[in-house]
C-alpha cells in the first residue's frame, strides 16, 4: 500500500514540541474523543498524536495505532511506556498489501487518518479498510497536509469516504492541514 513513506529519521522532526503550536492534538480532536472510545489510528508514525489520543480515551479506552514501519511503532511503544501509556494503546504492524484490522469490522468509535493517505498506493482500499472499522454513526478524521496534497486530492479522498456511505459533517482547514469529518 505504499507510495512515498516518511523516512523513519523525520519521526523524530515531526515529534518536536513547537509543533502543537500549528497541529494541537487536543484541539484537534476535542470534541470527538471520550473516555472508554475504541479509536484507530493509521499511520501513526511515532505517535505524535497517539499518545494524546491514549490519553483522551482514559484507562477503559484503546487505541489501536496501524504503521507500516516496525521502526515508527517501536519508538512509539516506547514513548507510551515513558508516559504510562502502554496498555491503552496496541500497535500493529500494516503491510503494502493490507491493514492488520479484520478482527475489529464495525467496531471503532474514531477512526483517524492524518496525513497519511497520499503515502499509500491504492488509497481508495485503504480507506475502505478502515471504514469497515467503524460503527454505524461514529466518526472518520480525515487530515492531509496541505503542502504535500493539492486540494483536488483531498477532494478526491473525500468522495471516496462518501461513496463508501460516510456523510461529511464538516470541512475546515488549519495552518498546516485539509481536515474532514465524515460520520457513517
Amino acid at each position: 500500500m505504499t507510495q512515498r513513506l516518511c523516512p523513519v529519521w523525520m519521526g523524530y522532526v515531526l515529534l518536536n514540541p513547537l509543533r502543537r503550536l500549528i497541529e494541537n492534538p487536543k484541539k484537534l480532536f476535542g470534541e470527538l474523543v471520550r473516555p472508554g472510545m475504541l479509536v484507530i489510528e493509521a499511520g501513526c508514525g511515532m505517535g505524535y498524536f497517539t499518545l494524546a489520543l491514549a490519553s483522551m480515551v482514559g484507562p477503559s479506552g484503546r487505541v489501536v495505532a496501524v504503521d507500516i514501519q516496525e521502526g515508527m511503532l517501536s519508538v512509539l511503544r516506547k514513548r507510551a511506556g515513558k508516559r504510562g501509556l502502554s496498555e491503552r494503546i496496541e500497535t500493529r504492524l500494516a503491510t503494502d498489501d493490507t491493514l492488520p484490522l479484520q478482527d475489529l469490522s464495525g467496531r471503532a468509535d474514531l477512526v483517524v487518518a492524518l496525513h497519511v493517505v497520499h503515502e499509500v498506493t491504492d488509497p481508495e482500499q485503504f480507506l475502505s479498510e478502515l471504514t469497515r472499522t467503524l460503527k454505524p454513526g461514529e466518526v472518520f478524521l480525515l487530515a492531509e497536509p496541505r503542502g504535500h496534497v493539492k486540494a483536488e486530492e483531498f477532494e478526491e479522498s473525500v468522495r471516496s469516504l462518501m461513496v463508501m456511505g460516510l456523510q461529511e459533517e464538516k470541512r475546515y482547514k488549519d495552518l498546516s492541514s485539509r481536515i474532514s469529518i465524515l460520520k457513517k
